[in-house]
């Protein structure tokens, strides 16, 4: 017999423990987020820096952060120096995500480290961490799923989806993402 989600059981409490911010800091940091990031005027990319740094993020020299970009959780966040961050990208840390150095991720990616486990009645909250190592290129409105890795140099095509890890030098394209060619570095 088939079972029916009820999402009246669905509870997260294990969850809220794990933020590691309090109440204060989360609402400092969403009216900030939405002033300075999401904000699709403010251009100025050092002061987004600064302000990651100042919620907890640990931030590389020279990272570049556009417009119109959506963090969840600065103090779950690690990113390299010389890399760039796109317009409209989402990390939706709700773990860990570290990024490595010089490392792309363009205009409209999506980072995720939640999702739900369907099988629940319950439909359970699941969060895993992702990696984006040094030299990884996430392309324009892909999609890198939760606990997932990028190894050095990957490169996630647009429109892509990464749904387990990506080797080193590797070129992947789809959903689910597929090898297609080797990445050569001249």
């Amino acid at each position: 017999m088939q079972g029916e989600v009820d999402l009246s059981k669905y509870n997260n409490d294990w969850y809220t423990v794990r933020i590691g911010a309090s109440r204060v800091k989360q609402l400092a940091w969403y009216l900030v987020n939405i002033i300075f990031f999401i904000n699709p005027l403010n251009f100025n990319s050092s002061s987004k820096v600064w302000l990651l740094k100042l919620f907890g993020a640990r931030m590389g020299r020279n990272v570049i952060i556009k417009p119109g970009v959506n963090i969840k959780y600065p103090w779950l966040l690690e990113i390299g120096d010389y890399s760039w961050i796109g317009e409209k990208t989402w990390i939706d840390n709700l773990t860990g995500v570290f990024i490595g150095k010089n490392v792309c991720i363009s205009q409209g990616a999506m980072l995720l480290t939640g999702n739900h486990d369907y099988k629940k009645v319950s439909f359970n909250l699941m969060v895993s961490g992702i990696n984006l190592n040094d030299g990884v290129w996430i392309g324009a409105r892909s999609v890198v799923c939760p606990g997932v890795t990028c190894e050095t140099h990957a490169v996630l095509t647009a429109l892509s989806v990464a749904t387990s890890n990506l080797s080193s030098y590797k070129v992947y394209q789809g959903n689910p993402a597929r090898v297609i060619r080797e990445r050569t570095v001249e």
